[in-house]
């Protein structure tokens, strides 16, 4: 009998099988687009230091979350049982993003917003991001509940963009939160031509009050007090603010150091790791590549265009009621948004540009950590509307 036959047959079939399994076999032309976006992603983090702690991991997770694959093998990070979809469950539920905001306390220093209480009305002002993106989005034919997750792209928050989809709009958190955290990333490109086109060059120049000291008493009263006042009024953003005053008061108290170093250091770290490489396997093509999507990239641009301009404008209003010699340099306006510390260092940037011993930024970070708390008081309220 001639066995040859059967053998190259049984080789090849089991060959034709085991491509079948292959990355190969299962690619389509969206597999390539996301793929070319994690590439595109890791090239700003590395070349050009686009918030590389950010989008190092999401850039890789979207090449994983890319590897084409048959259905049913446990796998992707939507197939139940599998290592991406048990490590997703943390994004899923919102569990990652109150840690985030735990070790985003720890490192804060809120004595700039301590010393100029009044900057916190700058933090409140750019959250008209978050608000004009809803209305633009309603207008536009998406659910209340989708158009209030895709709104809080505007805080310049990812983890606050994560914990509000995660509760809104399931089906949507990962075009939210890529495009969440995409924009934060490009603050440095999306908000200097705002800043210059509200300001002139008269108030481009305005000098401001240096910051009174601050008692470490101050320190001590403010997560507790900032806590109660914040949390009372607006309870649906606990998970968040409960967390970040919590990380404040351990760094503050200088009594619970080693707890307040693993929040800022070791702890956020990870948590960073896992969030980014998860919502980058989110982008999987069969799921992430909509029309949905693609809105919501471009209202998540609006929503920064607009926080930008009522943080500015804001600014531009209220020194209409200052006197000479304490109005409030307009340039950090943009800084009202939560996207710390980067919002703070373009005002400095910008600033320097018209008048180089003209240091903004510790005046920046004023509004920059108000927008952290902002962004979650605007979630808080949009949960308790919406949820």
């Amino acid at each position: 009998m001639d066995y040859s036959g059967d053998f190259f047959s049984f080789v090849l079939e089991h060959l034709e099988k085991f491509l079948s399994f292959t990355a190969f076999a299962n690619l389509t032309a969206g597999h390539l687009i996301m793929i070319a976006f994690g590439l595109i992603f890791i090239y700003l983090a590395i070349a050009k230091g686009f918030e590389p702690m950010l989008l190092v991991p999401i850039g890789f997770g979207m090449l994983v979350g890319n590897i084409a694959f048959l259905p049913g093998n446990e796998i992707g990070v939507y197939e139940s049982g599998s290592v991406l979809n048990y490590l997703y469950f943390g994004v899923l539920h919102g569990i990652y993003p109150p840690l985030i905001f735990l070790g985003i306390g720890a490192m804060t220093d809120f004595s700039a917003l301590i010393s100029n209480p009044k900057l916190i009305l700058i933090g409140a002002a750019a959250q008209l991001g978050i608000f004009g993106a809803y209305a633009i989005a309603l207008a536009l034919g998406y659910t209340p509940t989708e158009a209030g997750a895709i709104g809080i792209i505007g805080g310049a928050d990812g983890p606050t963009a994560i914990f509000l989809s995660s509760k809104l709009a399931p089906d949507l958190m990962g075009a939210i939160a890529i495009s969440a955290y995409s924009y934060m990333a490009l603050v440095p490109v999306i908000q200097p031509p705002v800043m210059r086109l509200l300001t002139t060059q008269k108030e481009r120049l305005i000098r401001m009050k240096p910051a009174r000291a601050v008692s470490k008493t101050e320190k001590i009263v403010f997560p507790i007090s900032g806590l109660l006042l914040t949390t009372f009024l607006v309870p649906s953003a606990l998970p968040l603010l409960g967390m970040l005053f919590l990380g404040n008061l351990l760094k503050e108290s200088t009594v619970t150091k080693r707890l307040a170093d693993t929040a800022k250091g070791t702890l956020i770290d990870i948590v960073t790791i896992l969030i980014g490489l998860t919502v980058g396997a989110s982008t999987q093509a069969t799921t992430f590549l909509t029309a949905k999507s693609v809105g919501i990239f471009i209202l998540g641009a609006a929503s920064f265009f607009i926080a930008t301009f009522g943080g500015v404008m804001f600014v531009k209003i209220i020194n209409l009621f200052l006197k000479e010699g304490n109005k409030i340099n307009p340039l950090i306006g943009n800084a009202g948004v939560s996207a710390v510390p980067a919002s703070a260092r373009v005002s400095q940037v910008v600033g320097l540009e018209y008048d180089k011993t003209n240091h903004l930024l510790m005046h920046a970070m004023g509004p920059n950590v108000a927008g952290v708390i902002g962004s979650a008081v605007a979630a808080g309220i949009l949960l308790s509307f919406l949820a």
